[in-house]
């Protein structure tokens, strides 16, 4: 203070001699002074967080096999912190330089993340920016065992003491016993997003996972129990009395059929009850009582539906499904999205030119019912050339988005269709008529995925603006609006009592919704990247999630625990689905593959150690089916075991 106390009063006593001059020199002189100053100060604080970090990096890097696994995770969000702290300091040119000197080393695992963060140009950016403010407000969580924690203090404190600071912002969870590799744990490193107390506290709530009371599942489990033990006239094949009656109301239409089939029915149903007390996992899973109203079944579907069940095949490790895959060809890369009927003979498409188109596999390859021939008259030509085309398609144009179509999905029994769109709208369609039956509105941003639930009249909906939303096919507003996750909703899908909806978001987590109260009932967090698919076992207990790194996660909704997570793809995981009895699981993904995972060693595992708090087991694989160059962007097993799958061609092959 004196020393500018003297500089002011020099400059008073110049001005008052006029000597203006040397006035001007001694300004100047303090401003190189002052200017130098501060880029030693500045120059000083970015060579304390490259030297710190890099020193923390290289002790990494080159530390034992063992617990280098665990000591690289530190390094992530150490590099993040000290990028926004140099950011927040004001010292934006030493932060760019940092982060394009160690991004690469971050770039395989955290790509989107650093994406995003590379567009932070000025202090106000990090307020601005939800992934910066997340990451400033919230602590991560790191899991590392004891010796891998006492290696990092004893290190920090030694030789490293400038990055303390940065350190004391993440939360380490110490454990007892031996490091274990970051691939075998996937809650190792919580990014941020959503915090682990917050998890906890949702996960302690009340769930009721079983499956629906009185179901056409439940009966026919009783019926062939019944059957095993006595034939009761008037009802010896096996059905429930209220499907007999629809069956002799229809004569001999039907009841040849079933006589005909009447030893062979008994002979599968004898086999599959022996088989489905091994494997089906709904047998035992416990009744719950729906919380929606959905409308009543007819007989003729519940009779249909009954049908499919008693001749499903059993599948298992050594009894695989058969697999048929639809071949989109010619899309010319505009193909989203694909659906499949319950029994695969419908399949649609959402096209990027706002198109949805719907094929009757029963119609494929039969010739056109207008002539192909040219006339001598071109004006002729002209009037019959729109309706010639139309008689030609071998599919129904479904016209009414403004914008590229992001999903479809049939309804449980294919009567109708539901597209969602980047215009914000959800259409409902009419497989009979090909034509739209109500544009919804509600979301404020792209639908990116819309889902009939397991008994119809109801759909759920996610989108980019951060909701998912429960509808009736009847109303045009949504019942419920799901807020919480931090960013896009990817994905959804319907647990099979209808009292639930799963959700999958590019904040890396996934979300269990009560339809009901709109409430979240469970938070699953341990992907690393945006979650693209969803599929829950026919249980209603398991639910299994896909990301874009490749990864799939089996996850406990009892617990929220994983139970199983592994690398299972190269690529995004676009599609997942579990066989009938749960006994299987298929992924399919931008790869080019299909993979069949043995689920039941996984919840055998899960069930002699309830106790452990990681994961248990990992899925084993099956088999990996190879397309030629097809991704794979639909699954779905029938209700016969069937497993259907569908893709577009990649362009160029």
């Amino acid at each position: 203070m004196e020393d500018e106390d003297i500089e002011k009063a020099v400059l008073t006593y110049l001005r008052k001699k006029g000597l203006k001059l040397t006035e001007l020199a001694l300004q100047e002189d303090q401003s190189r002074v002052s200017s130098d100053a501060s880029h030693s100060r500045s120059q000083n604080v970015a060579d304390r967080y490259f030297d710190g970090y890099s020193r923390l990096r290289s002790w990494a890097y080159n530390s034992l096999d063992s617990y280098k696994h665990e000591l690289l995770c530190v390094l992530y969000p150490v590099f993040i912190h000290c990028f926004m702290d140099l950011v927040a300091q004001g010292y934006m040119q030493e932060a760019r330089t940092f982060f394009h000197t160690f991004r690469e080393d971050h770039e395989i695992m955290h790509l989107r993340d650093l994406q995003k963060l590379e567009g932070i140009l000025s202090p106000s950016h990090l307020e601005e920016m939800e992934l910066a403010r997340i990451s400033r407000q919230n602590k991560v969580k790191i899991r590392l065992c004891q010796s891998s924690y006492g290696l990092l203090q004893q290190f920090i404190h030694k030789k490293c003491l400038d990055m303390l600071g940065v350190i004391n912002q993440i939360n380490f969870e110490v454990t007892p016993g031996q490091p274990t590799s970051i691939s075998d744990d996937s809650e190792a490193v919580v990014l941020v997003g959503a915090s682990q107390d917050l998890a906890r506290e949702i996960n302690q709530k009340e769930l009721h996972w079983g499956l629906l009371e009185d179901s056409v599942e439940e009966r026919m489990e009783k019926a062939l129990s019944d059957s095993d033990k006595t034939e009761v006239e008037g009802n010896k094949e096996g059905y429930p009395e209220e499907i007999n009656k629809v069956k002799k109301t229809d004569g001999n239409k039907q009841g040849t059929s079933f006589s005909n089939k009447k030893k062979k029915d008994k002979a599968v149903g004898a086999t599959g009850k022996t088989t489905r007390s091994e494997t089906s996992m709904g047998s035992v899973a416990p009744r719950v009582k729906s919380e929606l109203t959905g409308p009543q079944l007819p007989p003729e579907v519940e009779l249909s539906k009954f049908e499919d069940l008693r001749n499903r095949a059993q599948l298992n490790s050594l009894a695989l499904p058969s697999v048929s895959f639809y071949t989109f060809l010619h899309t010319r890369n505009g193909l989203n999205c694909s659906a499949i009927s319950h029994d695969g003979s419908l399949v649609a498409g959402g096209f990027s030119d706002s198109s949805v188109k719907a094929w009757d596999m029963a119609k494929i390859g039969q010739p056109g019912r207008a002539s192909n021939s040219q006339g001598e008259n071109g004006s002729m030509q002209g009037m019959h050339s729109l309706a010639s085309d139309e008689a030609k398609r071998p599919y129904s144009l479904l016209q009414g988005h403004s914008g590229p179509v992001y999903s479809v999905s049939f309804s449980p029994f294919a009567d109708f269709l539901l597209s969602s769109s980047s215009d914000n709208t959800i259409r409902l369609w009419s497989t009979r008529l090909n034509a739209n039956l109500v544009c919804y509105k509600g979301h404020n941003f792209p639908v990116w995925d819309a889902q009939f639930s397991p008994v119809g009249h109801y759909f759920a909906t996610a989108s980019h603006d951060r909701t998912a939303r429960v509808w009736s096919i009847e109303r045009i507003q949504p019942l419920r609006v799901m807020a919480g996750h931090l960013s896009d909703v990817d994905c959804v899908q319907w647990h099979p009592n209808c009292n639930y909806i799963v959700t999958g978001s590019s904040d890396k987590t996934v979300r269990l919704w009560d339809v009901q109260s709109g409430e979240c009932a469970r938070l699953f967090i341990g992907h690393r990247s945006m979650v693209l698919s969803l599929a829950i076992s026919p249980d209603g207990r398991f639910m299994a999630s896909g990301d874009e790194d490749g990864t799939i996660i089996m996850w406990d909704l009892s617990t929220g625990r994983s139970v199983s997570p592994i690398m299972g793809h190269n690529s995004c995981v676009w599609t997942l689905a579990f066989s009938c009895e749960g006994t299987l699981l298929a992924s399919g993904s931008a790869d080019c593959m299909v993979k069949l995972w043995d689920v039941t060693s996984s919840m055998k595992a899960l069930k002699t150690d309830e106790s452990k708090s990681g994961p248990t087991s990992r899925l084993r694989l099956l088999k990996a089916l190879p397309t030629k160059s097809t991704p794979v962007y639909n699954l779905r097993f029938s209700r016969r075991n069937l497993l259907f799958a569908a893709g577009a061609l990649s362009a160029g092959s």
